[in-house]
């Protein structure tokens, strides 16, 4: 599945690297147009300032005027400003000044480092992040200590590496808690809430975005506002609760209407259109889609203008006009190179390889997808570099190359599955105990000093009065015996405080091993409970010895299934199904194992042989097994039950279908519409009978395969697409039938997630 579009997130270009002075007007109000009359004060101030501090804070506001339009002059303009401080630090300047050069200095570096982060530079970008935020530590700057940790948090959430980036962020997060700064306290609430997004965390996620909101409401900082309502409706979105994301949307982009915030208007109208090319509403996402490119236009923006030119394409590609795709993903392309942007440059060269390997363009395709995992390796991307693998190995498996297309694929899940695996899970808990405890702690701590401070205060008032009734002697030796008693108390309220922390962080810690322990055991029980499951199915063996000619797909969603297949002999007659148990994972495995069961009674202990008799037989088996429950289950199983002697098929279904392939026609027979277990009117199920003729297949499944979302647009299969499927390889060995079906369904899923188990049984006369 192609990236459908390299997004953006309002929060992460505003709260990422921070500009100083002038970007945070320009992330308050909007990016404007370049004034040209503020660069040509800025350069007067250049030529004409007695002081080399003006000439630094104008040679940085002249680059962060400049800096959408013309990255490349505005990074020569932040060495400028840095190699003026570092000049003027050299002469040994008076104290006060040189504080003033070392903040300049390190503004320059984190700077400098927001331009190399933006090309792909990373370890450039880490060096000068690390150097600012080096110098802020020397000069005691807190607010700047707070903006390096969460630009290095930054770098390390683009490249993955959870850990380390929660980890930045929360001691970015604690400080700005010190300190009081509630707008940079919303800003890190913000970015930690965006890894939980990433993950899956729904609930958490909302609610450090909430947390976020709050604090700009209370604050009336309406930009801040907009991003956490943007953020929030991008949760929404990949929740797939498209009416609030669409909510939120709209709130976000009528507040930044409100404060004339052109870049922000322009990033909510391509959030928009997003979510109408999902729902395949073409006009309407172009609409959005254009109307944001005008606004970027107007305002110079040029990462802008290239990310609204790839979406554009995009969707040109959904709608099948391929030369207008790759006209606007070249432009955009184009775009990213003389930005020098390199995630920009993987994502692009990914979805122009998409493009060119629908329409069967492979050598340009494979070209396009190595390029573009070349430099996201570079980078050090696990989303771009997933991207990439994917589209190589999707090219590599079509030409043919098996080996390289499973080398890419693997690469391809290892690398998608880096951010949201189980260590990262881990990690986030961990750290937010962490944050939690210190957090506690640093309450009790300033509850000591000030307690401290107090008694300390006390202390200067008693000896002042002691120096005025000096002949007071026995009186204040009372006085301070009763202070000593007080403070004592107090010392060991405290000690008492402390010692009930310490006993919640063994608390913690205690609880984080047990979590670890126990997600341990469910998963070797889950393991366990597979292989218990697999022992059910008929291996390969007895279902070729039967069934000489035939395939069985078997694709559980999870490690084991409510889906299962079923072989058994009597006599000349080879009886087989295809089944599909109420839920799928633990719930749905148990229920297989019953529902297994009861059919082995029905054929084994009862001598039943005709499909329609026996599901008559399993049901009342399986309700009779209900009905020892105090609780009222309504739970059973949809089944496609066939019974074959030479060339007589008998069949019999609840709810599934049987398709039979005869030349070039699908003859469709359906079953009853009742399920395996309890309904309000059961009916006996019917048992159909075909003479069937040499080279008839014929085709049972589950509602997994068609049932599965995926395509360009996230659609499900649905039985049409797979019936013409069938069609197209009935000429095709079973075995061979089997691995295109297979690849298929990996194909159409792409990167979503398998929505339910999958069981399909083919069977050629």
């Amino acid at each position: 599945m192609k990236l459908k579009h390299y997004k953006e997130c309002y929060l992460r270009p505003v709260v990422k690297r921070y500009f100083i002075t002038l970007l945070m007007l320009l992330s308050a109000f909007g990016l404007r147009a370049i004034d040209q009359r503020a660069i040509d004060s800025l350069k007067t101030i250049i030529h004409s300032a007695k002081h080399d501090t003006s000439v630094c804070k104008a040679y940085l506001s002249w680059g962060e005027e400049i800096y959408m339009s013309n990255p490349d002059t505005a990074v020569i303009l932040f060495h400028k400003a840095r190699e003026t401080a570092e000049r003027e630090l050299t002469k040994s300047p008076p104290s006060a000044l040189e504080k003033k050069y070392s903040s300049s200095l390190a503004n320059a570096l984190n700077n400098i480092g927001y331009i190399y982060d933006d090309q792909g530079e990373i370890t450039k970008a880490l060096e000068c992040y690390h150097e600012s935020l080096k110098i802020r530590e020397e000069i005691g700057d807190k607010k700047g200590i707070a903006i390096s940790l969460n630009n290095i948090g930054y770098i390390y959430n683009d490249q993955g590496d959870i850990p380390k980036a929660l980890k930045y962020y929360h001691e970015s997060l604690k400080i700005r808690e010190e300190i009081g700064d509630k707008s940079g306290i919303a800003y890190s609430l913000n970015n930690i809430g965006y890894i939980y997004k990433d993950q899956g965390n729904i609930p958490k996620a909302l609610e450090y975005f909430h947390k976020s909101l709050k604090i700009d409401e209370d604050l009336g900082n309406k930009n801040g506002v907009a991003i956490s309502l943007n953020n929030i409706g991008l949760t929404y979105k990949n929740q797939g609760d498209i009416d609030k994301a669409l909510e939120y949307y709209h709130k976000s982009l009528k507040i930044k209407k409100e404060t004339g915030n052109k870049k922000g208007i322009a990033l909510s109208l391509n959030n928009i259109g997003h979510i109408y090319d999902d729902q395949g509403e073409i006009t309407r996402a172009l609409e959005y889609y254009n109307k944001s490119l005008k606004i970027r236009e107007e305002i110079g923006d040029k990462k802008g203008i290239a990310m609204s030119l790839n979406n554009i394409g995009l969707v040109h590609d959904h709608r099948g006009d391929i030369p207008s795709a790759l006209e606007y993903l070249h432009k955009s392309l184009k775009l990213y190179e003389e930005l020098g942007n390199k995630s920009g440059l993987a994502a692009s060269l990914k979805n122009i390889g998409e493009v060119e390997f629908s329409r069967d363009a492979l050598a340009s395709a494979y070209n396009y997808g190595t390029r573009g995992l070349e430099i996201a390796r570079e980078i050090g991307s696990p989303d771009l570099i997933s991207k990439n693998s994917g589209l190589l190995s999707k090219i590599a498996r079509r030409q043919g190359n098996y080996n390289q297309a499973l080398e890419m694929y693997e690469l391809h899940i290892q690398m998608r599955d880096s951010i949201k695996n189980e260590e990262t899970q881990k990690a986030s808990i961990k750290q937010q105990f962490k944050y939690d405890y210190e957090k506690k702690e640093a309450v009790a701590n300033a509850q000591h000093l000030a307690e401290m401070e107090k008694q300390e205060a006390l202390a200067a008032s008693e000896e002042y009065r002691q120096n005025i009734i000096i002949g007071s002697v026995s009186g204040g030796l009372g006085l301070v015996i009763l202070f000593s008693f007080f403070l004592f108390n107090r010392f060991r309220l405290i000690r008492k405080q402390k010692g009930v922390i310490e006993e919640q962080k063994i608390a913690v810690d205690k609880a984080y091993g047990s979590l670890e322990e126990k997600n341990k055991e469910i998963t070797d029980s889950i393991n366990y409970a597979q292989r218990i499951q697999a022992a059910i199915l008929p291996p390969d063996r007895i279902v070729r010895q039967y069934l000489k000619d035939s395939f069985v797909l078997y694709k559980p969603k999870d490690i084991v299934a409510g889906d299962f297949y079923w072989v058994e002999q009597v006599g000349d007659t080879v009886l087989f199904a295809a089944a599909d148990c109420t839920g799928h994972g633990v719930p749905g495995a148990m229920l297989s194992m019953l529902c297994n069961n009861a059919l082995n009674r029905s054929v084994r202990e009862y001598g039943i042989t005709d499909p329609g008799k026996i599901l008559d037989k399993t049901r009342e088996i399986i309700i009779a097994e209900f009905e020892k429950s105090d609780e009222h289950v309504k739970d059973g199983m949809d089944i496609s039950l066939c019974a074959l002697n030479g060339n007589k098929l008998l069949f019999a279904s609840a709810y599934n279908l049987l398709w039979i392939i005869r030349n070039s026609d699908v003859i469709e027979i359906k079953g009853d519409r009742q399920p395996i277990g309890n309904s309000d009117n059961p009916q006996p199920f019917t048992t159909h009978s075909f003479e069937l003729e040499k080279g008839d297949i014929f085709y049972i499944f589950s509602d997994g395969y068609v049932d599965q979302f995926g395509g360009k647009k996230g659609k499900k299969l649905k039985a049409k697409a797979f019936r013409e499927l069938l069609l197209n390889m009935r000429d095709k060995p079973m075995d061979e039938q089997r691995e295109n079906l297979d690849s298929a369904f990996e194909s159409w899923r792409g990167e979503l997630e398998q929505i339910d188990d999958v069981c399909v049984i083919g069977v050629k006369v």
